[in-house]
């Protein structure tokens, strides 16, 4: 009986139906989880890359050296970066034409920066959607995997003259399994869904900062020429 009643036998023994769901629920917790780790790794090098590029930002750097020395060796990991490389090259390739106009040119230079930011967002955007689709979606995959079982179960109970616990508790317990596999692939994605919008939220959060405080370095150093 124990071995009758083994998770891998139930598993073997299920319905085609239930045993399509569980496939499918443990590829999208393979996916999840390999999404997961992908994250976390790019997450971490591009908040390790923040920090690194705005200590050297606010070092008191030469702009133009710095923009040379990026453009020597650029890192796509640090988003700060690729924000300042637009702001730069749009600064000067708009201060480069005579009579130029300074409110034209700023305004040149946070449309490119906010380009440069909506390309980093939908780079750190990567993939959560998916670990909300399955934190979302994959209890109730398992909960119609399990309803699936449980409504087979009982269709057999039609055929046998005296129902008893051992002739239903393998079909039930064989539909639970769905239930239990949707919720290993969901509390996971779920999790790690959340930190990791914080996460992006911290980020950006930061680019923007950012964006705004080379804005001000940018008007101030124009007028400043023009005068």
């Amino acid at each position: 009986m124990a071995e009758k009643m083994s998770i891998w036998s139930l598993v073997a023994n299920a319905s085609l139906v239930v045993q399509l769901v569980m496939v499918l629920l443990l590829l999208a917790s393979v996916l999840s989880w390999i999404m997961i780790f992908q994250r976390h790794f790019v997450l971490t090098k591009a908040r390790k890359s923040l920090r690194k590029f705005e200590d050297r930002f606010w070092s008191g750097v030469d702009l133009g050296q710095l923009f040379r020395d990026i453009n020597h060796t650029p890192n796509e990991d640090c988003g700060a970066e690729n924000i300042f490389r637009a702001g730069i090259k749009e600064y000067s390739r708009m201060t480069q034409q005579p009579g130029y106009d300074p409110d034209a040119v700023m305004e040149a230079i946070q449309r490119s920066m906010r380009v440069a930011l909506a390309r980093e967002e939908d780079k750190l955007e990567t993939h959560l959607p998916f670990l909300a689709t399955v934190g979302s979606t994959s209890p109730y995959i398992g909960l119609f995997g399990t309803v699936w079982g449980i409504m087979n179960s009982f269709r057999g109970l039609a055929n046998v003259h005296q129902a008893t616990l051992a002739s239903v508790a393998p079909g039930i317990s064989e539909a639970l399994i769905a239930t239990a596999i949707g919720l290993f692939a969901a509390i996971p994605a779920v999790i790690a869904y959340n930190r990791y919008s914080a996460k992006v939220e911290y980020l950006l959060g930061n680019y923007e900062t950012f964006a705004d405080e080379f804005s001000s370095i940018l008007h101030r150093r124009m007028h400043s020429a023009s005068h």
